[in-house]
């Protein structure tokens, strides 16, 4: 019965599915995994980046955006859908600097964004959005990192670590683990490597994941020489 309802996205299921909301979510679960966690000094940001060819020049694309100094956001799902959300949650933090003269704080951005992909939900001739969003941040006013992940649905949560993606339920199991909330930035950085191990396919190197860290003087994304290092000293 429920084929009746997979075409519509206003229209929920007799089961209360709205179903192409499952199958945004399905297209989230194909895609190239990637790892938030959170430690005491800063929140570390790691994602696989597929190789198309060797021909394919893609130094000028990331997958790891900086929104604000202190804030920025990793995916897992459409790359295209990203950038589009990545347009939008520049234009909102700018206008709340405007407005307030401040940077937007984590939990204003993960909340606006939310209300931007939850609209894509509720109206008709659009489709879901098809990523997951980690967003990391660092909060000024109480000085301490922010872990969000936000959902096609438009649903947020806070995480002191999560996984997304490809075999993301192994990689979530992995980080139940290892996990401490005592776990500073550096070890912080090792695990995400590692936990992005258990569901990378093939040889992993500087060019085929992307890593970035934010602490409370800013948000980074590391070079391939620094990413590079990490590898080496857990290989």
């Amino acid at each position: 019965m429920s084929e009746r309802y997979s075409f519509s996205l206003t229209t929920f299921s007799p089961s209360g599915k709205l179903v192409q909301i499952e199958y945004a979510l399905q297209a989230v679960s194909v895609g190239a995994p990637s790892v938030g966690i959170k430690a005491t000094n800063g929140i570390v940001l790691a994602t696989e980046k597929k190789q198309k060819s060797i021909l394919y020049d893609e130094h000028s694309l990331h997958k790891i955006e900086m929104i604000t100094k202190h804030s920025g956001i990793v995916y897992s799902g459409m790359g295209p859908d990203y950038r589009v959300l990545i347009k939008a949650a520049r234009k909102l933090a700018s206008e709340y600097f405007l407005a307030y003269h401040d940077e937007i704080p984590p939990s204003q951005l993960v909340q606006r964004i939310a209300a931007v992909m939850q609209e894509y939900t509720q109206s008709g001739g659009v489709r879901p959005f098809g990523v997951s969003l980690l967003l990391a941040g660092w909060d000024l006013d109480e000085e301490r990192p922010y872990l969000y992940q936000c959902d096609p649905s438009g649903a947020y949560f806070a995480w002191k670590a999560t996984a997304m993606g490809r075999n993301h339920v192994n990689g979530k199991t992995f980080l139940e683990k290892r996990y401490s909330d005592e776990l500073e930035l550096e070890d912080a950085v090792h695990t995400a490597i590692l936990t992005l191990k258990e569901s990378f396919e093939g040889k992993m190197d500087q060019d085929n994941i992307e890593i970035a860290i934010c602490k409370s003087d800013g948000f980074k994304r590391l070079t391939p020489a620094e990413v590079q290092d990490y590898l080496a000293s857990i290989n």
